[in-house]
C-alpha cells in the first residue's frame, strides 16, 4: 500500500474513533431525565406528592415592594398563586380547565376568568414536577442539545416542547442534575416573549427536593421579580374550591 494512504487510513481511522468515543459520552434525553429525576428524590416519592404549599415572600421593583407570597398546587394540575401587600391580595387560580384572577392592584377587585394566552404560564406552574418529569404522558418532546454556561456554570441543556406548542430551555446543574434554569419562549396576545427563570436553594420535603429561590422574568430584564420561599408543606389538606372561580352566593 503506498504510504500516503497508510497515513490518510490511519488519520481516517482516528478521527472515526474519536467521534465514537465522543458520542459515547454524549448523554442522551432519557439519561439525563432519569437522573433529575433521582435528583429529585425518585419516582416514587415525587408521585407520594400529592400536594405543595409554599409560603414566603415576593420582591419586585427590584426588592424596592416586597409582598407576602403564597402558592398552593394540588395534583393533576391545579395551582393558586397569592401576592399579599397593604391589605390587597393580588391572586391567580387554575383549576386544570379554566384560570381566573383578581387584580386589586389595577382598580379590579372582582375575580375575572382568564385568557388562554394569560393561562399559559399559570399552567406551567401547576406541575409540581417541573417540565421534565413524565414528559412523554404530558404530551411534550425533549431534545438535548449540549451543554451552556449559566451564571459560570457549564449546564445541561435540554429542549421541551409542549403539546401547546410553547418551548422551554430546561438547564440542569452538571454535578446534581436539578434545574437551575428555565428558558420559556411563547407567544401571547400576538407578541413574542421569553420569560427566564433561575431556581435555587432545594431544600427537601417529603423525600423530595423543592427550589425555594426563583428569579424570574423578561429574558435581559433586569428587574425581575424575586420570590423567597420560608416555609414549604408537603401533601397537606386542600379543598379544589379554592381553585374554581368563586361563584357568587344567592
Amino acid at each position: 500500500m503506498h504510504p500516503r494512504l497508510i497515513v490518510s487510513f490511519i488519520s481516517a481511522a482516528f478521527v472515526a474513533s474519536a467521534g465514537f468515543a465522543q458520542d459515547k459520552s454524549q448523554p442522551t434525553v432519557d439519561d439525563l431525565v432519569s437522573k433529575n429525576v433521582e435528583a429529585k428524590g425518585g419516582a416514587d416519592a415525587l408521585h407520594a406528592l400529592q400536594s405543595l404549599r409554599l409560603s414566603g415572600k415576593m420582591l419586585v421593583r427590584q426588592g424596592q415592594v416586597q409582598l407576602a407570597y403564597l402558592q398552593t398546587k394540588k395534583r393533576p394540575g391545579e395551582v393558586r398563586t397569592e401576592g399579599t401587600l397593604q391589605g390587597m391580595t393580588q391572586l391567580e387560580a387554575y383549576d386544570g380547565k379554566e384560570g381566573w384572577k383578581v387584580s386589586p392592584f389595577f382598580g379590579r377587585k372582582d375575580p375575572e376568568r382568564m385568557s388562554a394566552d394569560d393561562l399559559k404560564p399559570l399552567a406551567e406552574q401547576a406541575e409540581i414536577d417541573g417540565p421534565l418529569v413524565d414528559w412523554k404522558t404530558k404530551g411534550s418532546t425533549v431534545e438535548y442539545l449540549g451543554t451552556e454556561e449559566v451564571d459560570g456554570t457549564l449546564a445541561h441543556k435540554l429542549k421541551v416542547v409542549r403539546k401547546n406548542g410553547d418551548v422551554s430551555f430546561v438547564y440542569l446543574d452538571p454535578d446534581h442534575f436539578l434545574e437551575i434554569r428555565i428558558l420559556t419562549q411563547r407567544m401571547r396576545h400576538g407578541a413574542y416573549e421569553e420569560v427566564e427563570t433561575d431556581l435555587g436553594d432545594y431544600e427537601k420535603t417529603a423525600a423530595v427536593f423543592v427550589p425555594t429561590s426563583f428569579d424570574s422574568g423578561r429574558k435581559g430584564d433586569p428587574d425581575k421579580s424575586k420570590i423567597i420561599i420560608d416555609k414549604v408543606e408537603a401533601n397537606v389538606p386542600v379543598d379544589d374550591a379554592i381553585f374554581h372561580f368563586p361563584v357568587a352566593s344567592k
